[in-house]
């Protein structure tokens, strides 16, 4: 009887399986090769591409997969077979701990942690070594002599008059001393004391104009506003608050021309009432970058830090960060190089930086009477120093004639 091709294919498949040779091959398979079904098609596969014979002897073992790392797969042998191959894969050498490169992050400062009290309170766990921040910072200060330690606002109030006038002059310093020096606010106030018609009472606000009262004030930061403002603010203390200041947060917040910040520093100054923390840039700026907080506005670090900050610290907190941030930890060009808390690597906004260099142009003319015509010899001399101490100076020496001779005086 004559069989077809695709049955003479299918027994040669058959017979091939059933050999000895590819015991091996079938165990390997259980190991996570392809099936004998999954082999079996291929070949059969393969049949119908006209590849009559099966694996020959001379085929690799594969009982070995698992010792030498090679993978296998079927492909086509040279012969035109289809057969069990090695095919060599490439080891990935396995790499040791240090050869792994890690980037370490510096550990962020640990910010106030909030922990929910048995009844439902919220209490905040304060910064780590915020005392010794803070006492390291208050040994500065005591060094360094601040604007704020002597021309405040709370120093500026006359000490001669009744306590009902020099609660007036703190409130009025405040208001003066927004977006201005307190060097420049000391002056205007002393000019208040010294040209009100009266002296610096309620009485006075209410009698100057308001265009002279806007020439006391000229030198201070919005000073047309702020005239408007002290204005107001008379009116509004003779007619609802019987002419004394409000006792109140709420009553120092209403009057024009008076934030939070004001109204804590005046209550603390002015009541003896510590109702709150005064924050102002200073505060602001210096506590955020201790890494105390994260915060973006003012109000928002006075809640951060009466959330936690004893309170008898309240009112010296201030007075401070202020002197602190005048002297030291400027808003701009800050000192760190002087600055303790950079030393003792407390402060995670420390920067190394160099002294600031700035030129001093200064001019000494000397006339000389032995020179004909009276000629006057000028002395020009360029100073560039560096945190007020001398680097280099370089001088021109210039006649009024026009002849000029530069050069390096003897001694200079």
């Amino acid at each position: 009887m004559r069989t077809s091709r695709v049955s003479q294919e299918t027994k040669r498949v058959t017979d091939a399986l059933s050999t000895s040779k590819l015991r091996g091959t079938r165990r390997s398979l259980v190991n996570g090769l392809p099936s004998s079904d999954d082999a079996l098609d291929a070949t059969e596969g393969a049949g119908k591409r006209d590849v009559p014979s099966a694996p020959s002897s001379t085929a690799p073992s594969l009982g070995k997969r698992k010792r030498d790392g090679m993978s296998t797969s079927i492909a086509k042998a040279s012969d035109g077979n289809a057969a069990f191959v090695r095919r060599s894969s490439r080891k990935v050498p396995k790499l040791e701990s240090d050869d792994i490169k890690r980037e370490v992050k510096p550990k962020a400062a640990r910010l106030p942690k909030r922990i929910q009290g048995p009844n439902g309170a919220l209490a905040v766990d304060p910064p780590l070594n915020w005392e010794k921040v803070y006492t390291i910072t208050a040994a500065m200060r005591k060094r360094v002599l601040a604007p704020v330690d002597t021309m405040g606002c709370e120093n500026l109030a006359e000490e001669t008059r009744s306590p009902r006038d020099r609660r007036l002059q703190t409130l009025v310093a405040l208001m003066l001393s927004s977006q201005t020096k307190d060097t420049v606010t000391a002056v205007a106030m002393k000019n208040l004391q010294d040209s009100l018609p009266g002296g610096f009472c309620l009485e006075g606000l209410l009698e100057v104009e308001p265009e002279e009262l806007n020439l006391l004030i000229g030198k201070v930061g919005f000073h047309n506003n702020k005239t408007r403002f002290i204005k107001a603010v008379a009116v509004i203390l003779q007619d609802q608050f019987g002419g004394e200041i409000p006792d109140s947060i709420e009553g120092l917040v209403s009057l024009p021309g008076v934030g939070p910040k004001m109204a804590y520093l005046c209550m603390s100054a002015a009541w003896g009432r510590d109702e709150g923390i005064g924050v102002d840039v200073h505060v602001h700026r210096i506590t955020n970058l201790w890494s105390w907080h994260k915060t973006s506005t003012p109000e928002q670090t006075r809640a951060e830090l009466e959330a936690w900050l004893p309170r008898e610290k309240w009112h010296a907190i201030n007075h401070l960060l202020v002197g602190f941030g005048q002297t030291i930890c400027l808003p701009i060009g800050r000192r760190c190089g002087e600055c303790d808390l950079a030393k003792e690597k407390l402060c995670p906004s420390a920067v190394a930086s160099s002294p600031v260099k700035r030129r001093v142009k200064k001019e000494v003319v000397i006339k000389v009477d032995d020179l004909e015509d009276g000629l006057v010899v000028k002395t020009e001399a360029v100073a560039v120093k560096a945190d007020d101490m001398l680097v280099q100076e370089h001088a021109s020496i210039k006649v009024e004639s026009g002849l000029e001779d530069d050069r390096i005086p003897e001694g200079a």
